[in-house]
């Protein structure tokens, strides 16, 4: 079992960045891979990157794709999000997730969520 907290989230200016952290708790946290996915209002939950449980593969949606890296710290048990160049489609609720398996997209693939931290991009 893996719970996970996120934390970073606010309110920034396009242009602007922020570092999301997604602690977890257990002792096996560097045996999932983990995933960070978002959700704007009225919008079904989209992927946005994924890590390995070794840190050495990643993978991102197209449309973060060189503004935001995932990283991982297993001494830490955290993952994080760093987003740069944000824009106002940026806005959304980031979650992070935990899955046993490999590197992957679907949400239904992850095992274990966090409740999200809230990401507001102003004009």
């Amino acid at each position: 079992q893996v719970q996970l907290v996120e934390s970073g989230g606010g309110l920034v200016q396009a242009g602007g960045s922020l570092r999301l952290s997604c602690a977890a708790s257990g002792r096996t946290f560097s045996t999932y891979a983990m995933g960070w996915f978002r959700q704007a209002p009225g919008k079904d939950r989209e992927f946005v990157a994924t890590i390995s449980w070794s840190g050495g593969d990643t993978y991102y949606a197209g449309s973060v794709k060189g503004r935001f890296t995932i990283s991982r710290d297993n001494a830490k048990n955290t993952v994080y999000l760093q987003m740069n160049s944000l824009k106002l489609e940026d806005t959304a609720v980031y979650y992070c997730a935990a899955t046993v398996g490999g590197t992957s997209t679907p949400y239904s693939r992850y095992d274990y969520w966090g409740r999200g931290t809230q990401v507001t991009v102003s004009s």
